[in-house]
């Protein structure tokens, strides 16, 4: 790739899948009613990334209950509207570069709670695959096509699994 990787946020991306095999989506604080995404967030400084993806996880959602079905071993990339690179982390990124995992959610319903100490979202629901990247925010359409793409196949021997 021809470009400075370092103006590229680190960050974590989490699938995750009911016992019926859809995703957890939840409506972005700041755009109600209007943009879904799955969970993500910042690696921290030395942050083994699949400790990173759960605590991520766990803070959005409160949810701990899960099952790792695949780690994603590629960056993938997306780059914020000129509008929002000065609003977010005071300028320094152009972008976020996301290593993805896709988890199984094993715990009771009960257990999701996006009303966290610093809530990201207002609501939140289990999607079809093929509805998810109809509802992202458009800069990170791109990215959501490619890892559905590459989740597809672990979605599918998953429903067979719980069928």
């Amino acid at each position: 790739m021809n470009f400075n990787d370092n103006l590229y946020r680190p960050c974590v991306g989490i699938m995750l899948l009911s016992k019926t095999g859809k995703i957890f989506a939840a409506n972005r604080i700041d755009y109600p009613g209007q943009y879904w995404q799955m969970p993500q967030g910042g690696i921290e400084a030395d942050e083994d990334i699949l400790l990173a993806a759960k605590r991520e996880l766990l803070e959005e959602t409160s949810i701990s209950s899960v099952e790792l079905l695949h780690h994603h071993d590629e960056w993938l990339y997306y780059d914020l509207p000129d509008d929002l690179r000065q609003k977010l982390w005071n300028g320094k990124y152009v972008g976020q570069k996301q290593k993805w995992h896709c988890f199984a959610f094993t715990g009771d319903e009960s257990e999701i709670n996006i009303h966290t100490e610093h809530p990201e979202f207002i609501a939140w629901q289990w999607m079809d695959i093929d509805e998810l990247s109809d509802y992202i925010v458009p800069f990170k359409r791109k990215l959501y096509q490619e890892i559905i793409e590459v989740f597809s196949p672990i979605i599918t021997a998953y429903r067979n699994r719980v069928s």
